[in-house]
């Protein structure tokens, strides 16, 4: 059974085991055999069989008949120098045998490969761990008694560490159970969000927690999904093999991976808890022992071990020593040896006759009488006089040993570093910081994003360095894969963790968290609106508002196209679900153009797309009620609409841009103040040349902006570049468009700190005043 042996049937090992040590059924003792051999159940695995011997899937090994089995390498180091009375020995059941009290173990199996059991009225479960981390800590005491479990966890033994590898969640638990023997883990699937074909992405997971059956756990992925408990997963394969676990879960494109991922590690096997009970047997009474103590034990039996081998090495080598003299002594004297020998009657005659010619011990004589008389003719003097010497050697050594505790805990030192440089290995099981109960949106990343939505209903999340920084001029680079029906009409800057308020032509106001809006690449074309929000069939989203937080000073302002306007505390809008609730009452055929934040005293500012803008304090506005009408903002003409609002809050600058790619900037101060109802003042010199007005923006002049063609091409620039005009002019050109564009939406961002990165230059910028 050794393992440069042959394998053995298991049925035979089964048999020897229950005729010589365990009189009971073969089923338990062939079950102990078989989960020593399996590498997910034993971290160091101590058999090595040969057949099946089940799996991680549940699945059971073979009849005993089938499968064989040998010891592994390291499963040697738990009987080494067992016969060299390094432990006491017991009769068997039957007293026709002898078996050990405790095995040798010159490595520490019980907190390597962990142990688990149930008796009366108390339990075990140990976990396993890393041998490189318990021989260093073992070390560590050995060269430090005064060791603090803190310092034993920091530097040495870290964590258990399971064969199936998972990642172990928070250190308290650990170091409760260190400190006291008992506490329970968190232990989590090792999950990796892919991204594949079609901006789509799959979670892969590649280990599982400790003891948990693999196909039940994927089974039970599979029930959550079919009772709609956990909603976004199309699929779930598991393309595990020899190489390892390898479990693949589909997800719909609209749904944020680390979320369903969270979910998955709270309703399934995905993660699960590992409570610790370190009781053992000290001397033969049960108990519940701290780390340290488990090592200090495990330490002194070593040295006791130690102690015990050199001792029956040093009587043996000393018996050998006397041995190898009484040869020496016979060598010298061969001939009278020879001839005593042939001239006695009987054995005993010429045993006397030696003791008595050379004070040989009776051990010695014995030897020389033992040996035929051509080997002992055949001595060799130089070969005893070399055995004799290695002998005198090796007694010294062992005498050294047994001088001092210090010496044969150095032993012990020395024999268990051999070990760890034979059979040490990497950790396998993570320990993370992360602690067990966390929210979905822990597991969301603060990000700085861009949210944009298209004509026709399809949203998407950017991260804000998609777009590169160009000069004002630039053609730009493509955004968003469109039809030609479809152009984008509102892009916003937000983060993962805002509030996202979506307000619709119809009055009705959603809420979604930033994360919730699925990202997609720059080319996508993103996922229809309806999928998230729950839109009427003529509701169409027209604006949207990032919420940071909800303060009672805080008001939303809206503004329709038809000049109406309302304020409103946000602290009346925290409650909104997806399914939405009414945000302003509208009056017949009108619409809602867009919603700013407030803090009350800002200064408002509608435009509309005949180049007027009004500008008022927004406490001319009284505060009203969610589902207020409000009153007029705005004095406009038959055919002409509002089309932005602006505040003073947003900047000290009117940014103005025209439908044919011309825009300007001018001081917010340069606009008379006015009552709210009032026809307002020219911002923008609107001709032929530069269409009707877009967009007015408010602005500091150090953003970028992000211009947006109705084709989908999207240009970033920094403001700095655009020079400070007055009120009444026509501005410059911010983008070069083709013939059949114009621009459909314009949004700021916070400057970057990076050099303006020009893809393509467009001719030389030509300002025009009237």
């Amino acid at each position: 059974m050794l393992p440069n042996q042959a394998y053995r049937k298991c049925a035979r090992i089964v048999g020897d085991v229950m005729g010589k040590y365990h009189p009971h059924g073969d089923s338990s003792i062939y079950s102990a055999l078989v989960r020593l051999a399996q590498p997910f159940s034993i971290r160091y695995s101590l058999v090595d069989g040969h057949g099946n011997f089940g799996s991680i899937d549940g699945d059971e090994a073979a009849a005993m008949r089938y499968t064989e089995a040998r010891m592994t390498k390291i499963s040697l180091e738990m009987v080494r120098d067992i016969k060299k009375n390094t432990v006491d020995f017991i009769p068997n059941y039957d007293g026709e045998e002898e078996e050990p009290v405790v095995l040798p173990s010159r490595f520490p199996n019980l907190l390597v490969n962990g142990s688990n059991g149930i008796a009366v009225g108390m339990a075990t479960n140990i976990p396993p761990h890393n041998l490189t981390e318990v021989i260093n800590a073992i070390v560590a005491i050995a060269r430090n008694p005064e060791l603090t479990t803190d310092e034993i966890m920091a530097n040495y033994l870290y964590g258990p560490d399971f064969p199936t590898g998972g990642i172990i969640l928070g250190r308290a638990g650990i170091k409760k159970a260190y400190e006291t023997g008992q506490g329970s883990l968190t232990i989590r699937s090792r999950a990796e969000i892919e991204e594949h074909g079609n901006d789509r992405k799959r979670i892969v997971i590649t280990e599982i927690p400790y003891g948990v059956n693999k196909s039940l756990m994927v089974e039970g992925i599979g029930h959550l999904v079919r009772d709609k408990i956990i909603d976004g997963i199309t699929a779930i394969r598991d393309e595990s093999n020899k190489e390892g676990i390898r479990v693949v879960i589909e997800l719909r494109k609209d749904v944020v991976p680390e979320v369903i991922l969270n979910q998955l590690y709270k309703n399934t096997q995905l993660q699960t808890s590992f409570g610790i009970i370190m009781l053992c047997l000290v001397n033969g009474e049960p108990k519940i022992l701290p780390i340290k103590d488990m090592l200090t034990n495990y330490l002194n039996f070593q040295c006791e071990v130690i102690e015990r081998r050199t001792r029956f090495d040093l009587k043996k080598a000393k018996d050998q020593l006397h041995i190898y003299q009484g040869l020496l002594l016979a060598e010298d004297n061969i001939d009278e040896v020879v001839q005593i020998i042939r001239t006695s009657k009987t054995q005993d005659m010429a045993k006397t006759r030696l003791i008595e010619r050379f004070a040989l011990s009776e051990i010695q004589t014995k030897s020389i009488l033992d040996m035929r008389l051509s080997r002992l003719v055949g001595l060799e003097k130089d070969t005893i006089i070399a055995n004799i010497q290695a002998l005198e050697e090796d007694i010294k050594n062992y005498e050294y040993i047994l001088s001092s505790h210090e010496h044969v805990l150095n032993k012990v030192i020395d024999e268990l570093l051999e070990i760890k440089e034979k059979y040490g290995d990497e950790r396998r099981t993570e320990i993370s910081n992360v602690a067990a109960d966390i929210d979905d949106e822990d597991l969301i990343p603060q990000q700085e994003i861009v949210i944009s939505l298209t004509e026709s209903g399809y949203i998407k999340r950017l991260t804000t360095d998609t777009f590169k920084v160009q000069n004002r001029g630039g053609v730009g680079i493509t955004g968003t894969k469109m039809n030609k029906e479809d152009v984008i009409s509102i892009i916003v800057y937000a983060q993962t963790h805002t509030d996202i308020l979506f307000f619709s032509n119809l009055g009705k106001v959603y809420r979604l968290r930033g994360y919730q809006i699925p990202e997609y690449s720059r080319t996508s074309k993103g996922l229809p609106v309806q999928n998230l929000l729950q839109l009427e069939d003529n509701e169409k989203i027209l604006s949207i508002i990032t919420v940071d937080e909800y303060k009672d000073d805080n008001y939303l302002f809206f503004a329709t196209k038809d000049g109406v306007v309302k304020r409103t505390s946000v602290k009346e809008f925290e409650l909104i679900r997806q399914n939405g609730k009414k945000a302003i009452t509208m009056r017949e055929e009108d619409e809602l153009i867009n919603v700013k934040l407030t803090d009350g005293n800002a200064l408002i500012s509608l435009s509309a797309d005949n180049g007027k803008m009004v500008k008022f304090p927004e406490t001319d506005v009284r505060v009203m009620g969610r589902t207020a009408t409000g009153v007029k903002g705005m004095d406009i003409d038959e055919n002409t609409h509002v089309i932005s609002l602006t505040t003073s809050l947003e900047g000290k600058y009117i940014l103005a841009l025209s439908e044919k790619g011309y825009g300007k900037m001018s001081l917010l101060e340069e606009y008379r103040q006015t009552s709210r109802g009032t026809k307002g003042v020219i911002t923008m010199n609107m001709t032929d040349k530069t269409g009707k007005l877009v967009a007015t923006r408010a602005v500091n002049g150090d953003e970028d902006i992000i211009v947006i063609t109705k084709l989908g091409v999207v240009i970033r620039t920094s403001l700095k570049q655009v020079a400070i005009s007055g009120r009444n002019t026509q501005g410059v050109k911010i983008i070069r468009l083709k013939d059949d564009e114009s621009v459909s939406s314009v949004t700021s961002l916070k400057a970057e700190e990076e050099k303006v990165e020009e893809t393509q230059i467009a001719e030389n910028i030509e300002e025009t005043k009237n």
